[in-house]
């Protein structure tokens, strides 16, 4: 296999949630108007001077977000000069360059329309939730990108439509959790709470503005997708052993953020604990991705178990045994 575009792949996916992060430090800090509305110059200049604190923040992030259009870019060149035609590598290559283009276009967006700083309005929460989608999607590619170059060929088989309609809702469940989870950290970050009580105070007062009113939502809804996650992974392992690790993978992080909310909450939400928060939720969609992606693969026969992530056509290893009638039988 390809190691070295494998390794390439996979780190640009873990730079990626670089950016991410820094565009959550960008927001949880209030610096994303750093730049005024500009874009892609920077307060009207290439390179700002004698810049503020918010406008070093804001224009690190560019650069970021520049250079990784510069890494997926290769990564896109690299796929189709070494993977042969119609391989998987090079449609999540040029998916993850395409979401990337519309990662940089949605910034765009919220800059010129200024939908960044201190910006409360409804519109926001549609532009924010926008953003978050794409950059979901974006990572998923990324991923799967570096998951097909790692892995083997898969062989032939049968795929349960169970399998795949339980990955779609898994999916899409902690994509809606992730929408109210960016929800509920603007709301933090606008509208900042003395206390716990009074931070509740706020949820449930009907004049409260609507950020900080569906903010109550958030934990009732990972309660409900971490129960339903849970599910998931826990048949997922117990129908495929070969994916249990993800599986469980996916569960220790699952408990790991249901720990880091609880102590976001408590805390009330400081910037470092929202940036902890944001990789754990990124970590467990990288690891649901990995696991849908694998759990819906293939499904080997019951006439052939022993072809279980072998990466081995069951019916040219029936046919090899009976030419070879000398061949013991791997149980």
């Amino acid at each position: 296999m390809p190691k070295a575009f494998a390794r390439y792949a996979w780190a640009v996916l873990a730079y990626n949630l670089g950016v991410v992060l820094w565009g959550a430090f960008v927001r949880a800090t209030g610096s994303g108007a750093g730049c005024g509305n500009h874009w892609p110059l920077c307060n009207g200049t290439v390179a700002p001077h004698s810049p503020s604190a918010a406008t070093i923040i804001e224009f690190t992030h560019r650069l970021m977000s520049g250079l990784d259009l510069a890494l997926v870019a290769l990564l896109v060149v690299w796929a189709f000069r070494r993977f042969p035609l119609q391989h998987p590598v090079r449609l999540g290559a040029t998916l993850s360059a395409l979401f990337l283009v519309t990662e940089a276009l949605i910034g765009a967006a919220l800059v010129l329309l200024q939908h960044v700083a201190k910006n409360a309005s409804v519109s926001r929460a549609y532009s924010l939730s926008t953003h978050l989608i794409n950059t979901l999607t974006l990572l998923a590619c990324l991923t799967l990108t570096a998951w097909w170059s790692t892995e083997r060929p898969a062989p032939q088989g049968v795929t349960s439509a169970s399998r795949v309609w339980m990955a779609g809702v898994s999916l899409g469940s902690v994509a809606v959790l992730g929408v109210s989870g960016a929800i509920a950290a603007l709301g933090d970050t606008l509208f900042p709470a003395s206390s716990l009580a009074a931070g509740l105070a706020q949820d449930l007062d009907p004049a409260a503005n609507i950020f900080l009113r569906l903010r109550l939502f958030h934990p009732l809804i990972a309660a409900a997708v971490g129960a339903w996650l849970l599910f998931y992974a826990v048949s997922s392992a117990s129908r495929r052993p070969d994916v249990g690790a993800r599986a469980w993978s996916l569960v220790a992080l699952l408990g790991a953020q249901i720990v880091a909310g609880v102590v976001n909450l408590l805390l009330l939400a400081p910037v470092w604990m929202q940036l902890v928060h944001l990789l754990l939720a990124d970590l467990l969609w990288i690891t649901l991705v990995l696991l849908s992606a694998a759990t819906i693969k293939f499904q080997p026969s019951a006439a052939d178990p022993s072809s279980y992530d072998m990466g081995v056509d069951s019916t040219r290893l029936r046919r090899h045994r009976t030419n070879h009638p000398g061949l013991p039988t791997a149980r």
